[in-house]
């Protein structure tokens, strides 16, 4: 089943979600000894375990679905080659998720970037992948970038996110499957569109 298939709302968006970790989920995750679900799932494990709220445990479980936007097929997005995978993701989640998980997944790339820039001993966390990629994405971030960063009203939350996302690497941590999260991930779209008719 891919988005092209039928059309997504909210009560069949988390099945949804929940067959691309199944199909594509073995796929490797950018040099690091984890699969994408696999770091996905640790991320989002270790920030359930920390105490987070559910929005954030979502925006860690899905803030690199953004590789897979060519599941998204009703989408419509010719050009999602072109694209970052994070304003991709951040774009096919909007439709049934909260702005703070949109931007959770939508920067996360650039809150690497800041605490880069921000945090010097940051950097001596990232693994030699994040370094490469880093390099990619234009190394931290330069004064001007910091200051319009900042202004973001979920800029804790994203940080939070891009601290899960590094520790989401290890290739012998277990984690329960998407279905453990299945029913958080449906509140949390619920929710949202709830607020939202009642708007």
């Amino acid at each position: 089943m891919t988005g092209s298939d039928k059309t997504l709302t909210q009560h069949n968006i988390v099945e949804f979600l929940a067959d691309i970790f199944d199909r594509r989920g073995g796929e490797e995750y950018l040099g690091e000894p984890v699969t994408m679900a696999e770091h996905m799932l640790q991320g989002a494990t270790i920030a359930e375990k920390n105490g987070q709220r559910e929005e954030i445990v979502v925006a860690t479980l899905l803030h690199d679905i953004g590789h897979f936007t060519s599941e998204f097929g009703t989408f419509s997005m010719a050009d999602t080659e072109d694209r970052y995978h994070e304003e991709a993701g951040a774009e096919v989640l909007g439709e049934f998720f909260p702005s703070v998980v949109t931007d959770c997944v939508r920067y996360h790339v650039a809150a690497k970037r800041y605490l880069c820039a921000t945090k010097p001993e940051y950097f001596a966390r990232l693994s030699e992948a994040s370094v490469h990629s880093l390099n990619l994405q234009g190394g931290p971030m330069s004064a001007a970038e910091i200051a319009e960063f900042e202004k973001n009203p979920n800029l804790k939350d994203i940080v939070a996110v891009r601290y899960l996302d590094d520790a989401g690497k290890h290739p012998d941590m277990e984690t329960p499957g998407f279905d453990h999260f299945a029913p958080m991930v449906q509140r949390v779209v619920d929710a949202c569109c709830a607020a939202r008719t009642d708007a």
